[in-house]
């Protein structure tokens, strides 16, 4: 494997930038735990199967997308839909360029709050998060306004979660903070031993739901009639004209890969059209890398080797 730069979280392309590519496949790995597993782990198989030479790169869905279509990388291992909807639509649907499998993870997104903030101080709803005395309780800087995070930098659910929290209306009582999410779940671990109250957004497949208990925050069923996302690559004032004051809808990640593949490689874009996982499969990878701490190209080796049988049916 050739890395043109060290996979961490953060770590991005702009664009515009020019990609170099130096391998037979280019994977390109946004920042958040799963996706770098899931990256490995096809990295393994393409290179042991078919001696081919890959590239994990940092970068983020804008420009792996971008990529896909003009050539320059190949693989996204973790689209996530509808998050990333403008950008599939665009790409697969509109211009044909990238391709995705059909096998979906299904995956859930929200607000949690840790067991002890929703025993001791009876915060069940997303809604109590517009109360000034309950948002008081996640004040950490005595500024009268409590603080959630609400996801990274660069991730399109964190452009929604701002979304929701304006139509719910708890951005007046709550700073929306983004942070990688190493550094926020530092601060929940830390929040659990010291038994502090804290809010945060949580998703699935995830460790985070193996390390602690915790509460997802009840809210509004999703209704699409009421989910009016636009991101900010669509429209610059795209904050004042979504609104989404219901639950998420949920969401399937799903491996995308270049269409020119299928002429250029058509063997390997054979086995990315039939890799399947399942929740509790990306789970447990994350929480091996993220937890276990385990070499990602060593867990992806092992990973390879102990499923062999799924992995041969990908291969067929």
């Amino acid at each position: 494997m050739k890395q043109l730069g060290k996979i961490a979280a953060g770590g991005a392309l702009a664009l515009g930038v020019g990609i170099v590519q130096a391998a037979d496949v280019v994977i390109g790995v946004p920042n958040w735990p799963s996706v770098t597993a899931t990256a490995y782990v096809l990295e393994a198989i393409i290179e042991d199967n078919y001696g081919m030479d890959v590239e994990l790169q940092n970068s983020t869905n804008p420009v792996v997308f971008e990529a896909m279509d003009s050539g320059s990388m190949h693989v996204h291992p973790e689209v996530w839909l509808p998050n990333q909807a403008n950008l599939h639509s665009k790409f697969v649907e509109e211009k044909g360029t990238v391709r995705m499998n059909p096998n979906g993870v299904a995956a859930f997104q929200g607000m949690c709050v840790t067991k002890q903030t929703a025993d001791e101080h009876g915060v069940t709803k997303l809604s109590d998060l517009t109360d000034p005395d309950v948002a008081a309780l996640f004040d950490t800087d005595g500024d009268d306004k409590g603080e959630v995070w609400i996801g990274a930098a660069g991730w399109a659910s964190t452009n929604v979660e701002k979304i929701r929290a304006k139509s719910y209306g708890y951005d007046a009582t709550m700073h929306l903070k983004e942070m990688d999410e190493t550094l926020a779940l530092a601060e929940v671990d830390n929040a659990v031993v010291q038994n502090q109250p804290i809010v945060f957004f949580c998703y699935t497949p995830h460790h985070m739901f193996a390390l602690h208990e915790l509460v997802i925050l009840e809210e509004p069923t999703f209704d699409a009639a009421k989910w009016n996302v636009i991101q900010p690559t669509d429209d610059p004032d795209w904050l004042a004209k979504s609104s989404a004051p219901v639950g998420w809808d949920l969401a399937y990640l799903h491996i995308h890969y270049a269409s020119s593949m299928e002429t250029d490689l058509p063997e390997v874009a054979s086995l990315l059209s039939k890799v399947k996982f399942d929740t509790d499969i990306v789970s447990a990878m994350t929480y091996a890398l993220v937890v276990e701490k385990q070499d990602p190209a060593d867990f992806a080796q092992m990973w390879v080797a102990n499923n062999a049988d799924m992995v041969e049916r990908w291969l067929r």
